[in-house]
């Protein structure tokens, strides 16, 4: 497999989960908190026998830098719900 190739498919790996939450920003906590836990799951199975492959190393590693990116992205950039009164200009 060429080299080229596997940086290719891990610069889109990370380059979905970005774009999503640059796009529709974080959804709730947990959805995230859930994407994490599987891309932590995903990278701790053993690849089956059968399907030893550098196509199924790239499919498994991407799966597994979607998850995560998605997953602590959405946990590090989620909106404080703290209320400092800069969206309420009418009130005292």
């Amino acid at each position: 497999m060429f080299p080229f190739l596997a940086v290719l498919v891990y610069l889109i790996a990370i380059g979905i989960p970005s774009g999503l939450l640059y796009r529709f920003g974080t959804r709730a906590w947990y959805w995230h908190a859930i994407a994490l836990v599987a891309g932590i799951g995903i990278g701790f199975i053993p690849i089956p026998a059968a399907l030893h492959g550098p196509a199924c190393d790239l499919a498994f590693g991407s799966v597994f830098i979607i998850l995560l990116i998605w997953g602590a992205g959405g946990l590090i950039f989620y909106p404080s719900t703290s209320h400092d009164g800069r969206r309420h200009p009418n009130r005292a």
